[in-house]
C-alpha cells in the first residue's frame, strides 16, 4: 500500500467512525462510552492523517 493510498483508507475509516457516532448520538438512550471511545479512534485516525500528510 502506498502512502496516498494508506493516507485514503485513513480518511474512509474517519468517515465510518464519523457516521457511527452520529448514529448512537440519535439513538433514544445513546451510549456515553461508546460515544466517547468512537471519538477517541477518530482523533487518533485524524492525527494519523496529519502526520502523513505533513512535509518531512
Amino acid at each position: 500500500m502506498t502512502g496516498d493510498e494508506r493516507i485514503e483508507s485513513l480518511k474512509v475509516k474517519h468517515a465510518k467512525l464519523e457516521h457511527l457516532i452520529d448514529q448512537e448520538a440519535h439513538r433514544p438512550m445513546p451510549d456515553d462510552a461508546q460515544i466517547a471511545k468512537l471519538k477517541r479512534e477518530k482523533l487518533r485516525l485524524k492525527d494519523e492523517i496529519a502526520r502523513r500528510t505533513l512535509p518531512h
